[in-house]
């Protein structure tokens, strides 16, 4: 037994060591740490995001709801909150759309998804978070700016929110 105790104790740290070099995968640092987790996955490709959406938003008779943002965007935080916290808006949320976050970060010379930017009729040039309605075909039914829907503080209106994803859920 005592013969077999120097190898356990070197597996157990070979182990622990590995542990230290390699992190998990699964827990990686978010893009701005001081701003919290990320909302939007930075190594995302949007155009398969929207792909999937597509395919739910048909079988679910749903509409796609794209948020171009940024992990660094406070009013993309601020609106996904309001998309959260909200009941009604929550609700509407469930019921009408797929939501897809598309990371449309610009910082350090890289321009994430720009050719959904492109694609879409340049949405970011009304500053983010900008949002695209799309129909279960894809068809692009419109683009809003979020500063009409803000509160004219420092959050969203529900109300403006609500009426604004009311307007462009899907007629049934």
């Amino acid at each position: 037994m005592l013969r077999r105790l120097p190898l356990v104790l070197f597996a157990i740290l070979a182990f622990t060591a590995s542990l230290v070099a390699t992190p998990n995968a699964k827990t990686t640092e978010p893009e701005y740490p001081k701003l919290g987790p990320d909302l939007y996955d930075p190594k995302s490709d949007g155009n398969a995001q929207i792909a999937t959406a597509l395919i739910t938003a048909k079988t679910e008779k749903k509409n796609v709801l794209l948020m171009f943002g940024a992990n660094w965007c406070i009013w993309c935080r601020r609106l996904d909150r309001t998309f959260a916290s909200e009941p009604k808006i929550a609700a509407a949320l469930r019921e009408n759309y797929v939501l897809v976050l598309i990371d449309s970060n610009w910082r350090n010379g890289t321009k994430r998804n720009e050719d959904l930017n492109l694609r879409y009729g340049n949405p970011l040039k009304e500053g983010l978070p900008v949002l695209v309605v799309l129909d279960a075909a894809g068809q692009q039914l419109t683009t809003q700016e979020t500063g009409a829907l803000e509160d004219g503080g420092s959050a969203h209106d529900p109300a403006k929110v609500g009426a604004f994803l009311a307007r462009w859920a899907p007629k049934r």
